[in-house]
């Protein structure tokens, strides 16, 4: 893609929130994104984000503005409070656009939007018996709302918006994980309903954040069947962890697709050797064209508010061995 290179140092949008910040309080929010603003510049991140500093967590953004959804008392394993649709969502109003619009008036690096996939929501929200017919219905009503925020979003600015489905990876998977509430297929069905604007202006992106960590041996098949379904432009890609799998899902990639590369781990503050890093990204350049990447952690910071995977300074760390790394990749050319 010929400008990738304004998307080079990439993250996935949530950063540690500020001690005491709290989601009620509107005025410390918009002080928080402030800095946060500033902080992305400092670090010279080629995307701003509002670092989630409004939200509960990755999925409150639809969840907190639809309605049809309720909140239980269950958590999952990774420190989600568990929703469930009771019946088919309608939007309230604009989801995040108003917001992303006050952040592209901070700067003029381009802002960067996260949303949850509508596939990702119904598999995780259907539960039969509520009033919802079935989870690929849930999950095309939800394509509907995600897909006119993100025109939204690009009418007020945004020029890369990144959809999270952390259930994917475990489907491309010789040992695919239990779908649950949706199948793979139509997974990829109602994902790929959203994932391409066909009139959009030069430069604005579509990403896919398919999961955090790629499966022990990857099904080739059941790879390009999921890019070629899903047409995003960009796919944000685990590469953290130097296994086959990993480049597995780079290989798999059609050669017409933007990729970023999450190469530090997100989840632990040792700070990875840039040697052992760049002999990785030397693996996958032998596979693909560099000008087509991007490099970024390997998942967010903190997708949910309280529960931060490091700390400030570790994050810190972190970010700023992203941006080396995308200067011993492609110099000072972005």
């Amino acid at each position: 893609m010929a400008d990738t290179f304004n998307y080079r140092i990439d993250h996935h949008g949530s950063l540690v929130r500020p001690a005491g910040l709290s989601t009620a309080d509107p005025e410390a929010v918009d002080g928080a994104v402030r800095e946060a603003v500033a902080y992305q510049r400092k670090l010279r991140s080629t995307v701003v984000t509002d670092g989630d500093f409004p939200r509960e967590d990755f999925r409150s953004v639809v969840l907190d503005g639809v309605s049809g959804f309720r909140r239980t008392d269950e958590t999952d394993p990774e420190g989600l409070v568990r929703w469930v649709a009771e019946s088919l969502p309608k939007a309230n109003g604009p989801l995040l656009a108003d917001r992303a619009a006050r952040l592209a008036e901070l700067t003029v690096i381009a802002p960067k939007a996260t949303l949850p996939s509508p596939a990702y929501l119904a598999a995780t929200t259907f539960r039969p018996g509520l009033g919802v017919p079935s989870a690929r219905e849930l999950g095309e009503v939800l394509a509907e709302i995600v897909r006119a925020e993100i025109e939204l979003l690009v009418a007020n600015g945004v020029r890369l918006v990144q959809l999270d489905n952390p259930l994917l990876l475990a489907q491309l998977s010789t040992d695919p994980a239990d779908p649950g509430a949706l199948s793979f297929t139509d997974a990829l069905a109602v994902d790929a309903l959203v994932a391409r604007l066909e009139d959009r202006p030069e430069g604005v992106r579509i990403a896919v954040a398919p999961g955090w960590a790629a499966p022990a041996e990857v099904d080739r098949a059941r790879a390009e069947q999921l890019y070629a379904v899903i047409g995003a432009d960009r796919w944000i890609l685990p590469f953290d962890q130097g296994t086959q799998a990993e480049l597995d899902l780079v290989e798999a990639l059609p050669d017409d697709r933007d990729f970023c590369l999450g190469v530090v781990d997100a989840t632990v503050p040792e700070l990875e050797d840039i040697d052992t890093v760049m002999f990785r990204v030397d693996a996958a350049g032998a596979l693909k064209d560099l000008e087509d990447g991007a490099v970024s952690p390997s998942r967010g910071f903190a997708d949910v508010a309280s529960r931060p995977l490091l700390t400030a300074e570790d994050q810190r760390k972190k970010l700023v061995l992203v941006e080396t790394i995308a200067r011993y990749c492609w110099g000072n050319e972005f």
